[in-house]
């Protein structure tokens, strides 16, 4: 196998050589990052903790695929094969032979954790990329959870995965040179998308300059300075954005607005980072935004 050689003598291959992806989680982003993959040409194994959650998952991404017919992006054939390269499964040691895992759970650190500590004994493959899609989560708390730091990395997708052609690659203090190199590699050579770089600090790039942006116009309709559709069409209308700001939180998940914005407060104590007490209460009341059928925005219909 061609590799390529770190300073401490071991060992990262080019990413021409990875072939098999893990996927932990199957929900909007593990689902569409294992399409992705899928559609690529590698085999994917995607892990659900049981199988109802599994079966939801698996449900989510034929749909998509199913969509992809409809619209003419896809065959009927080429969704079948694309359909053959996925296996679901609930098992984690199923990744033992995975060249490159992608961690797509809910963001809370102490989860994420877990899983790496679990993948760090079970994936065999000596320079295996392990790496996390959060978007708030400090890579190197992750990293620390395994004995080999140096190969953990986030590849940050952006929803929806097969639309939105980004990625944010962010190494931590200990990942190494090759890992991220081999990471972008992967992202821009096997799945097609574009790269950008990124310290590992809450938030990244993307998430850093647009939380606040958000959570400023979950003020504003709290304070009853306007209504949620006079806001949304106001950034429409007014900024040439493709979407207003509370029907992106809608469309992103407020759970998740919430979760990064805690982080982002956490590290570095600015108050436009602080989530507001509406956002919160929508959370704690389960409207979430478009997967939950309400949010700002209702979706029942």
């Amino acid at each position: 196998m061609q590799t390529v050689d770190r300073v401490d003598g071991a060992a990262v291959s080019p990413a021409s050589t990875f072939t098999r992806l893990g996927v932990i989680g199957c929900g909007l982003m593990g689902s569409g990052i294992a399409e992705v993959a899928a559609r690529a040409g590698l085999d994917v194994a995607v892990r659900e903790v049981d199988r109802s959650a599994l079966s939801a998952g698996r449900s989510r991404l034929v749909a998509s695929l199913d969509r992809g017919v409809r619209g003419g992006k896809l065959s009927e054939a080429e969704r079948d094969t694309v359909l053959g390269r996925l296996t679901f499964t609930t098992e984690i040691d199923a990744f033992g032979d995975r060249d490159v895992v992608v961690e797509a759970v809910a963001e809370n650190e102490q989860v994420k954790s877990e899983i790496f500590a679990a993948l760090d004994k079970v994936v065999s493959r000596p320079d295996a990329i392990f790496a996390s899609n959060t978007s708030s989560i400090p890579i190197m708390k992750l990293g620390m959870a395994t004995s080999r730091p140096e190969q953990v990395v986030g590849i940050h997708f952006f929803n929806p995965v097969p639309v939105q052609k980004l990625v944010e690659i962010v190494p931590s203090l200990l990942t190494s040179a090759e890992t991220v190199n081999a990471a972008q590699g992967f992202v821009t050579e096997r799945l097609g998308k574009e790269v950008i770089r990124s310290q590992d600090r809450a938030g990244f790039v993307v998430n850093a300059l647009l939380v606040p942006y958000l959570l400023a116009a979950v003020r504003m309709l709290e304070s009853g300075f306007a209504a949620a559709d006079d806001i949304d069409r106001g950034m429409v209308l007014g900024c040439a954005h493709p979407m207003g700001p509370l029907r992106l939180s809608d469309l992103i998940g407020l759970d998740t607005i919430k979760a990064v914005a805690e982080s982002l407060y956490e590290e570095f104590k600015e108050p436009l980072y602080s989530p507001p007490p509406l956002l919160m209460r929508m959370v704690d009341a389960g409207l979430l935004g478009k997967k939950s059928g309400r949010g700002f925005h209702n979706y029942a219909a």
